[in-house]
């Protein structure tokens, strides 16, 4: 495995850039993306930001910004990684290594080029889903864990729903087609979203192509989407693989995946777990406004003891 250093992005984050781009090989071959937001001074535990099924490392950007501010005595580094198959990593020929089993080896592989010792990892949905994966594969390889809007039990209503548009989303022919494209599709989650951030989710979601919007991740994700075909998969022995762990997890309040009945039930089951419910969002909270960053901030502050 190798790592080298080059500079790209999104087109709009593009002159204010404050992260290092790191190109690695996984352990199959395929070349694989992450972002590194160095904190030169740091002395905590360092950060590993895993996103969704289709999203990539461009959703963690604010938050990633504010756990390694140089002027905060608590900065940390942050990696946030693109899965195989999303944003700059490579896309596989074989759809069917598009599973959370082999994405756990990649972030795994990441952490070893990096020479991370017990990160804690923040896991956004399908990232929080390899986080549980690595408790029971891996259970010395994490610090804490913070499980953004994911749990045990995912409710179907939402799985449905991301199954509907998994690779299944037309191609906007401009940014502010894209804007009204993502708005509409998650208004009813994120209700008080400003009119103006849709276009900055937008940019996020989408790559860029010479100034257009383009696919962010292979749509042969779509052929793994087969949870349907019968009864919905717990993950309640990876989770409960956690209690070892600080843990801290986050739910949207309009969220459809993670129901008050399941982060109800994890905490019962692990003594150590901390929540917190984000206002007026959903399926999952963007990590961007003020409050849910320090609240993250404090939690690996508390976790470092």
């Amino acid at each position: 495995m190798n790592a080298a250093g080059a500079r790209g992005g999104n087109e709009v984050e593009s002159d204010l850039q404050n992260w290092r781009d790191i190109f690695y090989t996984s352990r199959d071959g395929l070349r694989l993306y992450s972002r590194h937001y160095s904190a030169p001074t740091a002395s905590q535990r360092p950060v590993v930001c895993i996103p969704g099924l289709t999203r990539n490392a461009r959703d963690f950007h604010i938050l990633a910004t504010h756990l390694s501010d140089p002027a905060n005595p608590r900065a940390r580094d942050v990696y946030a990684v693109d899965l195989r198959g999303r944003g700059r990593s490579a896309r596989d020929p074989n759809w069917k290594n598009y599973n959370v089993q082999m994405e756990m080896l990649d972030v795994l592989d990441l952490m070893t080029v990096a020479g991370l010792h017990k990160p804690a990892i923040i896991g956004t949905s399908r990232g929080g889903l390899i986080a549980m994966l690595m408790a029971t594969a891996r259970p010395a390889s994490m610090g804490a864990v913070v499980l953004n809007d994911i749990g045990p039990v995912i409710e179907r209503d939402g799985l449905t729903r991301i199954v509907a548009y998994t690779g299944r989303v037309p191609l906007p022919a401009s940014w502010r087609e894209a804007a009204s494209l993502v708005e509409s599709m998650n208004k009813r989650y994120f209700p008080a979203l400003p009119a103006g951030d849709w276009e900055h989710l937008a940019r996020d979601w989408f790559d860029d192509a010479n100034g257009r919007p383009a696919n962010s991740y292979d749509q042969n994700l779509a052929k793994t989407m087969s949870l349907l075909d019968g009864p919905a998969a717990t993950f309640w022995p990876q989770f409960e693989a956690l209690s070892y762990l600080p843990t801290f997890a986050l739910r949207g309040e309009l969220s459809d995946v993670l129901s008050d009945q399941t982060l109800h039930e994890m905490r019962v089951r692990h003594p150590r777990l901390e929540t917190l419910v984000v206002p007026g969002q959903g399926h999952a909270p963007l990590l961007r406004e003020p409050e849910t960053c320090r609240a993250i901030a404090d939690f690996l502050a508390a976790a470092e003891g």
